[in-house]
């Protein structure tokens, strides 16, 4: 077997950079380890600016002829993305729960259709993507989105194939190239999407995929010239030194951030609902960025509400994510697991009340926690943990739980349980939230616009949105005289 070749529960995956059409090595590799056993998956190769430049440079050879493949031609390109995503869900489900400890039985049932789904999506919409003309004094109007050219895609270890073609689908339906860097700790899926991208036909060059680390080869990326678009989903810290870097060349930004999101619990919802929605909340060891992990009950509810939820969080199974009974899987790195961990610990040290968990389960896994009697402004109320830690508060009024909700720096989601539809209205109307979800959780439809506010993000993903920010969009005004007449 090459030294470039990983074998993983039978499915192989080449850990070469895929650059215009070709599996490129560098000069040194990195370890990519599995969070379940600690088991290693692979020597991945490590780029560095010199990847960079190979990568950009061959998207921006690729991109005249691909900007200027009909849209219909584009399209069924993409669909048969889709197809080969499709024929290797089984494949792609194994490798990523390797890599990154997500749930098998959730790969199968619901992210891996969602990655075909996403191609299938912004194909189809790329089809119907128009503005009416209009007219102004006599002169028509008319919009029209221009590919903008090479785009560099930086995306996250949480939910690597679905949250990476959430960008790759749009920027490609547009017409431009792409340069994709996955998380040095989840590469593996982004290398079969190249296969699979390949053998679908897209030509050399438009669809590229780079590995490394930031420092190395991200920095490389976004302050590169030839880059017209940078769309990037992860940390605060890591997006204010992406946009340092592009700030040189004014490239436009889309960036999906942190989240520190609220359950909002009334008097008056259904009990048994807000109880499932706020143990929904574990989904993944918690490593979801919309995951509401402060939960706020109405004081008349409180302790019925902590009683059942201790009871359904007791039910739920941590181990193998590969089993089919198990719920909750293993945190992602070592380093993550001592982030979650320390933030627990400070808190606890602060005055934090442990009601469930609170502490390391064996290898990377931690135990689903919630933590009552924290302040406001305490760092676990007010800091992303990015695992599986909720905080409780109580409110007594509609106007404080809105005040709580509202008081940190993130804004990306927030979630409202209640069973009177003019509070869900008065509520969700004084949120700050890119989304916010009334009785239910995580439902999203592509064609609608998803993104943050404050420090939880730039712009918007999702339908015309997407084609929005991937395109310069440009409206072309013609006059109703000085045409002559060639008949």
């Amino acid at each position: 077997m090459s030294a470039h070749i990983s074998t993983i529960a039978g499915v192989t995956v080449d850990t070469r950079h895929w650059i215009g059409g070709e599996r490129v090595a560098s000069a040194e590799t990195f370890t990519d380890v599995s969070p379940i056993d600690g088991s290693t998956l692979g020597e991945i190769a490590r780029g560095t600016a010199t990847e960079a430049a190979a990568a950009v440079a061959a998207a921006k050879a690729a991109f005249p002829g691909w900007a200027s493949t009909p849209r219909t031609e584009r399209a069924r390109l993409l669909h048969a993305v889709a197809d080969g995503v499709e024929k290797r869900l089984e494949e792609l489900s194994i490798v990523e729960t390797s890599d990154n400890g997500a749930l098998l039985r959730s790969h199968r049932r619901g992210v891996m259709p969602r990655v075909a789904h996403n191609f299938r999506f912004f194909a189809d919409w790329l089809l119907k993507l128009e503005h009416e003309d209009f007219d102004t004094r006599g002169h028509t109007n008319s919009v029209s989105w221009d590919p903008a050219g090479p785009c560099v895609l930086i995306t996250p270890w949480n939910a690597p194939l679905m949250l990476a073609t959430w960008k790759i689908a749009p920027a490609l339906a547009a017409g431009n190239t792409v340069v994709l860097k996955p998380a040095e700790w989840s590469p593996l899926t982004a290398s079969l999407l190249a296969d699979i991208a390949a053998e679908a036909g897209l030509p050399p060059g438009v669809f590229n995929v780079v590995q490394g680390y930031g420092s190395e080869i991200g920095d490389a990326l976004t302050s590169h010239p030839d880059v017209r678009r940078i769309s990037f989903t992860g940390s605060v810290p890591t997006a204010r030194r992406i946009a340092v870097s592009a700030a040189a060349n004014l490239t436009p930004l889309s960036l999906e951030l942190g989240g520190k999101s609220p359950l909002l619990v009334f008097a008056d919802a259904d009990l048994d609902l807000a109880v499932d929605l706020a143990v929904e909340q574990y989904d993944n060891a918690g490593q979801v960025c919309l995951a509401a992990t402060r939960i706020l009950v109405e004081e008349s509810l409180a302790q019925e509400f902590t009683r059942r939820f201790v009871a359904k969080a007791a039910a739920l199974r941590q181990g193998d994510p590969r089993e089919e009974a198990t719920d909750i899987g293993p945190t992602i790195h070592p380093r993550q697991l001592d982030k979650i961990d320390g933030f627990v610990r400070r808190a606890i040290e602060a005055g934090a009340r442990v009601v469930v968990g609170g502490h390391r389960g064996d290898g990377q896994y931690y135990t689903p926690t919630l933590l009552t009697d924290v302040t406001q402004d305490s760092e676990i109320v007010q800091e992303e943990v990015f695992g599986p830690v909720l905080t409780l508060q109580t409110f007594a009024t509609e106007d404080e739980a809105i005040r709580l909700a509202n008081n940190t720096r993130f804004g990306l989601a927030a979630t409202v349980a209640t069973g009177d539809h003019e509070r869900a209205e008065r509520v969700t109307a004084q949120l700050v939230a890119g989304t916010v979800w009334v009785n239910c959780f995580f439902v999203r439809d592509l064609q609608a616009p998803f993104g943050g506010s404050r420090h939880s993000g730039v712009g918007r993903e999702g339908g015309t949105w997407s084609f929005d920010f991937y395109c310069d969009v440009k409206n072309t005004v013609t006059a109703p005289k000085g045409w002559k007449d060639h008949g």
